[in-house]
């Protein structure tokens, strides 16, 4: 919708991957043109650190600590908004996610629909789209247009799939689109049209581009993928073509279904259907993430993993195998939900629950890869070395070549005794994928471990300039910084640490002797009496701002200075015996 291109185009296959600014996208190309832009996103899937945000003058992506947003909280945000009175043109997009599983609407809509929560989520969202349109329609000014659309439905058990995203049948596959504005008229029309067209469709309202409008009403082949099961799983890749009432799906071999006289597509026609030769053409050319690199996943800490996987997004963790004779995904519904909780639980790091779990996968799919280092990593996390060790000969039986075995088995040696055999290989891995953070903040606990606290600093600030870090790592790295001398740098990481951490900051005696080192006396009074009396280093916090007090030229200094030698112990004593400031 944002790009005009179908995944193969823009290479983000799964959520948790990064769109690329270079491209046209659509909030990029009307701000250009004039345009006030602005989006209100639901859920953490389309933060702005995915990509989406370029070209919108506002995004807005604030889920005040959750993952996600309700459709009204949304909504008050958008109507907000619109309610800013300008005179250029605007583009608006609003997204909302209520529809997704667990399916928990809010009164009225639950007791309306006690044996079907997933219509009462889409009710309550459906009342706010109605707040949203009137609130449009009362505040743009000009030639006003909408489009409502979906980006997937919801399988609710049909063909096996609960939720969304594993397979290609029309529960998940055929989605609403609803499109007012100028050059369409009122009725309903049966064509299938690919939701990439709203890109150019917009565009065309725009005045910047009239092909592929969807006023152009001319018949297309449309095309759609489900990759997900082949980059997580080195399942068969799978492929639709829409052409008319004939829908085929290439995974391995091929499904036909007539989705006008059968929607449900209960009677696969592959035997005696002949393919039209769009649909031929379109499954035959469509590139799968094998012959393409993939859009590269950003450098995410496990906090936003976790958010990704509260909302049933967990990506791989490493790049699967292709293999001829791999599992088609429509015939391992029954592993579906195994592989969800699976990846859940090790996202969360609740490696013993995910364990017997990840077992089961292997049982039923014993060359997934992925699967085999998941369960290779939550042994060794548990310090299960032998049997870590085990699976990970199993992984490299399953692929010999792969950079993800040899990273994942390099801080499996990090984290045991053999720490001093992971070293070299982990400088391989990160020289060879230096996008990989895992590995590098392996290779900066080993480089900590050989006192080569130099380069420990320069991987952490590698890693910190990818990611963003907690407040402990800054702290950590704050600390080495200040081993090093390096005060002004030490600075400014603690000071972003205390920033984070507010009022359970409890480095000040270090701020305090890094400003006094940086002769910033003032900001070195004020770190220093917050040290508390209690503090392990408080005569070093007493010695410290006596030295200060001096130094301001502070009237009480010969108090603060006797305070210093009353509470002195065997560190600060001999200090103060020779501090020329004292005499």
């Amino acid at each position: 919708m944002m790009t005009g291109l179908y995944p193969a185009g823009h290479r983000v296959h799964e959520n948790g991957r990064y769109l690329e600014a270079g491209g046209r996208l659509l909030a990029a190309q009307l701000g250009t043109a004039g345009y006030r832009t602005a989006a209100f996103v639901s859920a953490f899937a389309l933060a702005r650190r995915f990509g989406l945000a370029h070209g919108f003058e506002h995004y807005d992506d604030d889920f005040e600590g959750g993952v996600e947003r309700t459709a009204e909280a949304t909504t008050n945000r958008a109507v907000a908004w619109l309610q800013q009175q300008s005179e250029k043109p605007a583009f608006v997009w609003v997204h909302y996610y209520d529809p997704h599983f667990p399916y928990e609407p809010p009164e009225p809509f639950r007791g309306r629909y006690p044996k079907a929560p997933y219509l009462g989520e889409v009710a309550a969202m459906d009342e706010q789209l109605g707040r949203l349109v009137a609130a449009f329609e009362r505040h743009a000014t000009g030639t006003k247009a909408i489009i409502v659309a979906a980006d997937h439905g919801e399988g609710l058990g049909e063909h096996g799939e609960a939720q969304h995203g594993n397979l290609l049948y029309q529960s998940t596959m055929h989605v609403p689109l609803v499109v007012l504005g100028p050059g369409f008229d009122r009725g309903v029309d049966s064509t299938p049209v690919s939701t990439r067209r709203i890109f150019h469709t917009v565009e065309e309202w725009a005045g910047l581009d009239a092909d592929d409008s969807l006023r152009r009403r001319q018949s297309e082949v449309v095309v759609g993928e489900a990759m997900v099961p082949f980059i997580q799983f080195g399942w068969q890749p799978q492929v639709m073509a829409v052409e008319g009432a004939q829908k085929a799906i290439l995974s391995a071999r091929a499904e036909v279904y007539d989705v006008i006289a059968d929607p449900g597509e209960r009677r696969d026609l592959s035997s005696q259907a002949d393919l039209t030769r769009g649909i031929r053409a379109a499954l035959r050319d469509y590139p799968v993430p094998s012959s393409q690199p993939l859009a590269a996943a950003p450098s995410i800490n496990s906090e936003e993993q976790r958010k990704l996987a509260s909302l049933g997004y967990v990506s791989a963790t490493a790049r699967p195998v292709v293999r001829k004779d791999a599992p088609r995904a429509a015939d391992m519904v029954q592993l579906f939900p195994v592989l969800d909780r699976a990846g859940i639980l090790f996202v969360e790091e609740r490696y013993a629950d995910a364990i017997p779990l990840l077992a089961q996968i292997l049982r039923q799919d014993p060359a997934n890869l992925d699967a085999t280092l998941r369960l290779a990593a939550a042994h060794s996390a548990l310090g299960h070395y032998a049997r870590a060790s085990e699976v990970f000969r199993q992984a490299e039986a399953i692929a010999p070549e792969s950079h993800d075995v040899r990273a994942y088995l390099a801080m499996h040696y990090a984290r045991g005794s053999e720490w001093q055999r992971a070293a070299p290989m982990l400088e391989r891995v990160v020289a060879e994928e230096p996008e990989r953070v895992p590995a590098l903040e392996a290779l900066a606990v080993i480089r900590e471990r050989q006192k080569r606290v130099p380069e420990a600093v320069q991987l952490r600030q590698l890693i910190y300039a990818k990611r963003e870090p907690s407040a402990l790592e800054l702290l950590r790295l704050a600390g080495m910084q200040m081993e090093l001398g390096q005060t002004e740098v030490a600075i400014a990481t603690f000071e972003k640490a205390r920033t984070m951490q507010g009022a359970a900051f409890e480095h000040h005696l270090d701020l305090g002797v890094l400003y006094l080192a940086s002769r910033r006396f003032q900001q070195a009074r004020d770190a220093l009496d917050l040290v508390p009396s209690t503090h392990p280093e408080y005569p070093m916090a007493l010695f410290k701002r006596a030295q200060v007090s001096v130094l301001l030229g502070e009237p009480d200094r010969g108090t603060r200075i006797q305070a210093a030698r009353t509470h002195a112990d065997h560190v600060t004593r001999g200090l103060i015996d020779r501090e020329i400031l004292f005499r």
